[in-house]
């Protein structure tokens, strides 16, 4: 009878263990992806926020260059290109697009001298580079969160209650293919 209850006090303590080591693997997967669904949050945040200003800054370059319609239609297609993105990878791809269409702005920008001395415009950019900046720091912050989750999913023992729990690797925000690259400042200018 004493064997028999140290056994079942053994198996009692082995399964509470276990059952110990599954609620605080899973309490620490559902944390880290709530911690990446912020992090994801804050460059929504960001990214709508540059998305808002560029109306106002395409409008002020309007007033003094009415005739380079296509550029503001590129960042117009753009901008909701941006607006409507879904995915981390949509978002990351759109906001590339952004960046390359806002460049042809800043050509036109180079060509009107009282345009870069107006105070809207200064604020406007002023704004803008602020956004920029927020971006680059949240998608920073977005992809070191990704790792220590990511990190969770895949180590040892969380894998195991990963795989059981449903909890899959999150997608880091990356540059689009050839960011890296300067863009050719002549073939903007349509050399």
């Amino acid at each position: 009878m004493k064997k028999g209850l140290i056994a079942i006090i053994t198996v009692l303590i082995i399964v509470a263990i276990i059952a110990g080591v599954g609620i605080s693997n899973y309490n620490g997967l559902v944390t880290a992806r709530e911690e990446v669904a912020s992090a994801e949050s804050n460059i929504d945040t960001y990214l709508q926020r540059r998305a808002d200003l560029i109306p106002n800054v395409v409008a002020t370059v309007k007033s003094y260059a009415a005739h380079e319609s296509e550029v503001y239609s590129s960042i117009a297609a753009a901008r909701q290109k941006l607006v409507n993105a879904s995915t981390v990878g949509e978002k990351a791809e759109a906001n590339e697009e952004l960046t390359a269409a806002l460049q042809g702005l800043n050509v036109v920008v180079e060509s009107y001298p009282e345009l870069k001395a107006d105070t809207t415009y200064v604020a406007l950019m002023d704004e803008l580079e602020g956004s920029e900046n927020r971006i680059a720091t949240a998608r920073k912050d977005y992809n070191d969160t990704v790792k220590e989750y990511n990190n969770k999913v895949i180590r040892f023992p969380g894998n195991i209650f990963a795989g059981i729990f449903g909890f899959e690797k999150a997608e880091y925000f990356e540059a689009a293919q050839g960011a890296d690259k300067a863009p050719d400042v002549g073939t903007l200018l349509g050399d």
